[in-house]
């Protein structure tokens, strides 16, 4: 137990404002907090400063210290955190909770909570025998490749995943149905893992969807060519158009030409947990025989010589 100079340990002088603490309080918290400096002694220095600012913000506690100096330690402050701070804990994605120290604790946030938000997690200090700051683990993030079926289907997949120790692991995780490109499925505790008793991280799969040969997503819109004849286009008619869960018959109306759409209500990617169901667009492309019989070749000269109808004005 030694008496410790809490002006000193935050480098200001013994008749400082209020105000002047703080500033050399945010300073220093800023650059010897545990999650932003890595070094050995950080964390000790951190609790030290913490310990310090907690005592001179307080204008009664402050007052017993410049008061009793050295006696200090013999009403249980010196050496140690003052009474009622053994223990903070913090949601570092909201409000402060836990014993004690709220005023230090909404302080903490303010200076470290986007940070914090991004770890994703809590820290706990205490003054146990173990001490130390007990943070949770890192997130991971990993790719999620999937076809357009499987996405649009969802349930369980297993996937294996390689860990920076070169331990590969085998995963389930089970995938809501019409899960999109760009989503993200959190699975919890696969991480890395926490410090001084901290719970793990989680793992952030990114959803990507692998290229398909037929249908390209757009939102929950699912686009398609529909190749149709000359003679199918001019007087119209029938077609069966494949979707992600079977075919549908759609009518080609009389005079299409190419690039036109032709909408399938609800044929689209499915919905997910809110809204719904995209549609499916065919779009119509003419094609004609790369090689043509006699008699194909003069029925289209006839059609030629008989149309007054002309593509290019």
């Amino acid at each position: 137990m030694e008496y410790k100079d809490y002006y000193g340990v935050l480098g200001v002088a013994r008749d400082a404002k209020p105000e002047e603490i703080q500033r050399a309080y945010r300073k220093l918290a800023r650059k010897f907090h545990p999650d932003v400096n890595k070094e050995a002694s950080a964390e000790a220095r951190f609790k030290e400063i913490a310990e310090a600012y907690e005592v001179l913000k307080d204008p009664e506690k402050r007052e017993k210290y410049d008061r009793f100096g050295q006696a200090w330690k013999a009403r249980g402050t010196a050496g140690g955190p003052p009474p009622g701070f053994e223990e903070f804990r913090f949601d570092l994605g909201g409000a402060p909770f836990g014993a004690g120290g709220s005023g230090f604790s909404q302080f903490f946030e303010m200076l470290f909570g986007e940070a914090a938000r991004q770890r994703g997690g809590w820290a706990t200090w205490t003054n146990e025998g173990r001490g130390g700051w007990a943070r949770p683990g890192a997130n991971r993030e990993s790719t999620l490749r999937l076809s357009l079926e499987e996405a649009a289907r969802g349930g369980v997949r297993e996937f294996q995943l390689q860990t920076p120790d070169g331990e590969t692991r085998r995963l389930r995780v089970n995938l809501p149905r019409g899960i999109r490109p760009g989503q993200t499925v959190r699975v919890s505790g696969q991480g890395e893992a926490g410090h001084a008793g901290g719970a793990a991280g989680h793992l952030l799969l990114r959803v990507e969807l692998e290229p398909h040969p037929r249908f390209r997503l757009d939102g929950r819109d699912l686009h398609t060519l529909l190749e149709v004849t000359p003679w199918e286009a001019a007087l119209g008619g029938e077609a069966e158009v494949a979707t992600l869960d079977g075919h549908v018959r759609i009518r080609i109306p009389a005079g299409t030409s190419s690039g036109r759409r032709i909408r399938v209500r609800g044929r689209g990617f499915p919905a997910g947990a809110r809204g719904e169901a995209g549609d499916l667009f065919a779009e119509i492309r003419i094609v004609v025989p790369e090689s043509l019989s006699s008699r194909e070749r003069e029925l289209f000269q006839e059609l030629r010589d008989a149309s007054e109808f002309r593509a290019r004005r």
